[in-house]
């Protein structure tokens, strides 16, 4: 079965601009171009296109899709069944904050009553499942499951009050964070305390704090692309200008 850009676009619920985009930027490229000049897609494109809308679908940018379906070592059952994998555990997710949203129905009705802490299980469970989905095997292999495993505890055991502070915290890092690293001094005092900011944040997951812990942490967003890119996303050299302010920080300067 072949399909016009048209067709195909019909089909799959996409626009023909975003085919054509597709097209443009290597990642879809049509079977064939017809003798009218009109794109014309096969069934390789068709199975492309769905691993593409799937990737979409669990917000994998567009550049690392690219590089995912066009290598060598690609193989579509496989990532098929991942796919299917990471659909459950969202799955899971929505069906714990519908859960979360039907109980709070109830309880504004008045057919049931609900602690403070249950309003926020859906979203605490949310947090720990995508930090495991996104960081957990790099996280575990550093330090260990049983480590995480607390955390994830930890995380799951606070009050609404403390669930509210992280927030801000996690907040307050990256404001501080961004006026810091406009001074370009990273033992300055704007950077001091947004490594402060920062131990605070993490002695909420963590079980216990070290600085050498902390120190290993700060080097692992320089290391690892995707925490690299998390910092860097509106200043480029803010993840190096954060490890530098950490291991200044805990003394452990390199």
């Amino acid at each position: 079965m072949e399909y016009t850009v048209q067709r195909l676009g019909q089909m799959a619920g996409v626009s023909t601009r975003t085919l054509r985009y597709y097209d443009e930027i290597g990642i879809l490229r049509p079977a064939r171009i017809n003798s009218s000049g009109y794109r014309i897609y096969g069934q390789e494109e068709v199975d492309r296109l769905q691993q593409i809308l799937f990737y979409r679908e669990l917000g994998v940018s567009l550049e690392n899709i690219k590089k995912i379906t066009t290598s060598p070592s690609f193989d579509s059952t496989l990532a098929l069944k991942e796919h299917r994998e990471q659909l459950l555990v969202k799955r899971e997710q929505l069906d714990r904050l519908i859960a979360n949203v039907d109980k709070t129905i109830a309880a504004v009705e008045g057919s049931i009553t609900m602690t403070d802490k249950e309003k926020f299980e859906g979203f605490k469970q949310k947090l720990i499942d995508d930090n495991e989905k996104k960081y957990g095997k790099e996280i575990r292999a550093k330090y260990g499951d049983e480590q995480v495993d607390k955390s994830n505890q930890k995380v799951k055991g606070m009050t609404e009050e403390q669930y509210a502070e992280v927030e801000k915290l996690a907040a307050d890092v990256l404001a501080t964070l961004a006026e810091a690293f406009a001074t370009g001094d990273p033992a300055g005092e704007l950077a001091q305390k947004a490594a402060h900011l920062h131990r605070q944040w993490l002695c909420y997951y963590w079980d216990s704090y070290t600085k050498e812990a902390h120190a290993g942490l700060a080097q692992m967003y320089v290391d690892d692309e995707r925490f690299t890119a998390y910092y860097d996303k509106n200043q480029p050299g803010t993840a190096l200008f954060l490890r530098d302010a950490i291991h200044i920080y805990t003394g452990l300067k390199k």
